[in-house]
């Protein structure tokens, strides 16, 4: 029997919004009952700034779930209480290890009730953490909105997370459009699918232009040494100062070390959508395409990768939304069992092209982000006095990596460019067009003769990279890290 197609409202997923929640997130909670908490995070920036933060912390009282009662209430709750739990972790001069029972146990009862874990997840601060600036103008317009909570108050800070919830929103209409589409392809509706893909890339295309916009008011200095500090987890980050993770103080007297990854846009479920929908196989870092996974037919068996890990993060609706999605995706196979169709083919395939330009564009932003201004802090650290040193704050931001073969990691704990470069380079993988599937699988070509001959970019030792062609080869440096998992 062919399983059902999926149903957004079973998801929690908006036809309009996708992702994004359908109503506009609260910008406080009700009750005021939690307004101990509203008004730490109304004062977030003083008390960082002043180191008040952590004293203020624990002096709180230990505020009760039961008054929280609606889907809204607990986002918000959620939300507030992870970046208090971030700001308190890696807001001193070192980090602390150990988040107290104020916060630690609402925090959670509020993970538990919504199927996340305690950190600040791509949820908490981006999905969660917006507003329109005026309600009857889009929300898929980088100019019409707001956040509700940053750790720095900074324009920079805030237009980061907008990005992320401007992609959503304009992607959100694609959800409901590809799940037509699959069905499409099962009653073999050629010209209904080759419409939805046609539209697709175009949404991809534009989804790609938002992007870029990051450029435009977050600059990578402040978010290299002041925004991005605050996101990291407790995973894999031992240089930085927590070597076992962090305690969330239950009250029960033994709580465990836990590590988590930090706030990441691997974590959106909209970016492993697309992946699903195409019929891309993500595999783990390192790992080659084998014979099996390089048949013409269906799509392989995805395996145990760090995309698929970043799942844990996401709100449990939408994670069993993409395990429904995976489960009846159709549309790779139906255009490789009809690729005399050229219309069908030329738009899956672009589809693929526009993915992966999204994707070279991420990677160009890791390096302006984080490999040059890491190198930048790498040279600063190297002239400090001993007496400077002893002083200098500890965070991811400025961990000094020296040739040891140790990675600089990125918010999510891990070392990103060689994650980064494959995940681009296996988007092509899928296409259906030989030329196509040369072009996307190899990166930039040359013609002479007709025929496609693929060259390799010479690296640039400043970090830089350079765009060739549709989507273009990138040399970096393999040891850093990465601003966000796309």
């Amino acid at each position: 029997m062919i399983p059902p197609l999926p149903r957004l409202c079973d998801y929690d997923i908006s036809p309009r919004n996708g992702f994004l929640p359908t109503e506009i997130p609260l910008d406080l909670l009700p009750d005021a009952y939690y307004s101990p908490w509203e008004t730490i995070v109304r004062n977030f920036q003083s008390l960082i700034l002043s180191k008040r933060l952590r004293r203020i912390v624990d002096a709180l009282p230990v505020l009760s779930t039961d008054f929280l009662l609606t889907e809204a209430e607990w986002r918000r709750a959620y939300s507030i209480l992870g970046f208090i739990a971030h700001a308190y972790v890696w807001g001193g001069d070192t980090p602390s290890d150990t988040v107290p029972p104020p916060v630690s146990i609402p925090f959670l009862r509020a993970c538990q009730r919504l199927e996340l874990p305690p950190v600040a997840t791509y949820a908490g601060v981006a999905l969660w953490n917006w507003k329109p600036i005026f309600s009857e103008e889009p929300t898929d317009s980088l100019d019409n909105l707001s956040t509700l909570l940053t750790f720095t108050g900074s324009l920079d800070e805030s237009w980061f997370y907008l990005v992320s919830v401007a992609i959503e929103a304009k992607a959100g209409p694609t959800v409901p459009m590809m799940i037509e589409a699959i069905a499409a392809a099962r009653r073999n509706d050629s010209h209904t699918v080759t419409n939805c893909l046609r539209s697709f890339a175009e949404t991809l295309d534009e989804l790609g232009s938002v992007l870029e916009r990051m450029y435009e008011s977050c600059d990578p200095h402040v978010f290299y040494h002041r925004i991005r500090p605050f996101l990291a987890g407790g995973k894999d980050m031992g240089e930085a100062g927590l070597p076992n993770g962090v305690m969330f103080d239950d009250g029960t007297g033994n709580p465990p070390y836990v590590q988590f990854s930090g706030g990441s846009n691997a974590q959106s479920s909209v970016i492993q959508f697309f992946d699903i929908i195409l019929g891309i196989e993500h595999r783990p870092t390192g790992e080659k395409r084998s014979d099996s996974s390089d048949s013409e037919g269906g799509i392989p068996a995805p395996s145990h990768n760090f995309i698929l890990d970043m799942r844990k993060y996401m709100p449990g609706p939408h994670r069993r939304f993409l395990e429904h999605v995976a489960s009846v995706a159709n549309i790779r196979e139906y255009v490789a069992t009809h690729r005399s169709n050229r219309a069908l083919v030329t738009a899956f395939d672009a589809c693929l092209a526009m993915l992966r330009a999204f994707r070279d564009k991420h990677i160009q932003m890791v390096s302006r982000y984080i490999i040059i201004k890491s190198r930048e802090s790498r040279s600063h650290s190297r002239s400090l006095s001993p007496k400077q040193a002893a002083v200098h704050r500890i965070n991811i931001a400025n961990t000094i990596h020296r040739g040891d073969g140790r990675k600089l990691r990125g918010t999510g704990g891990t070392a990103l460019i060689p994650f980064l470069k494959q995940a681009r380079d296996e988007t092509g993988e899928p296409a259906i067009d030989a030329w196509a599937r040369r072009l996307l699988n190899n990166g930039p070509a040359e013609f002479s003769d007709g025929v496609a001959r693929l060259t390799k970019m010479s690296e640039h030792t400043n970090g830089e990279v350079e765009i060739v062609g549709l989507a273009g080869t990138w040399s970096v440096d393999d040891s850093e890290g990465g601003i966000c998992h796309w």
